[in-house]
């Protein structure tokens, strides 16, 4: 399930095994109750169980997996109540962080966002999914680093990955890749024109949108 990497290539071993196990688990490589065996993941990563056990220690932080006494390490995964939780704080917060971007966003990050939504405009006429959710990720993480919020930036990070398999499944299901796309369009002029409460707001109905859209995905599964 694993590949294994260099040892030698890594600043931090714990990180990069924390690494590897958050994306199995986020990707839905590993289902929720799968146990993680410590020696088995070292013995394929080619490391110690030391950094093992540190990244297990942080996968728990993080609610991904669990530990059971004389049981095991277990994954958790994310939850639907976890994805409305995740969407109702971002709704909350996500916003805030477009106003900033637009009272402080500089001409280079600007210009990075038009080329975004240019290329999602591209990509969504071909319908290539694969590569507007990739864009997609990328034009939040410039509107949270342009907010100037490191606080924001980070939270918001966090969410956007813990939440990627609900993203991919939502531009998936019919007609809302051409929606969003537009709403990123919007979003841009928004941000573009320094219009700071009407990037907020514009941001507020995207979110809202795409929770609504996932929710109702997973409702009918």
């Amino acid at each position: 399930m694993i590949k294994s990497f260099d040892q030698h290539s890594a600043s931090s071993l714990s990180v990069r095994v924390f690494e590897v196990l958050e994306g199995q688990i986020l990707n839905g490589e590993y289902s929720v109750g799968d146990q993680l065996v410590e020696s088995k993941i070292s013995s394929e990563l080619g490391v110690s169980r030391t950094p093992v056990r540190e990244a297990l220690k942080q996968l728990e932080l993080d609610n991904l997996v669990t530990t059971i006494p004389n049981k095991g390490t277990f994954v958790v995964g994310v939850s639907t109540d976890d994805i409305k939780d995740i969407y109702t704080i971002r709704i909350a917060i996500e916003g805030i962080s477009a106003m900033w971007a637009a009272e402080r966003i500089t001409g280079d990050k600007v210009k990075e966002l038009e080329t975004l939504v240019e290329l999602q405009e591209f990509y969504s006429a071909k319908n290539e999914i694969l590569q507007i959710v990739q864009l997609d990720t990328k034009f939040h993480e410039i509107i949270y680093d342009a907010s100037g919020s490191r606080t924001l930036r980070n939270t918001l990070k966090s969410f956007h990955v813990h939440v990627k398999r609900a993203r991919e499944s939502s531009f998936l299901s019919a007609g809302r890749t051409k929606t969003a796309v537009e709403e990123h369009r919007e979003i841009y002029e928004a941000i573009a024109s320094h219009n700071g409460e009407r990037a907020k707001m514009l941001m507020e109905n995207h979110i809202t949108n795409a929770r609504d859209n996932i929710l109702g995905l997973i409702s009918n599964k």
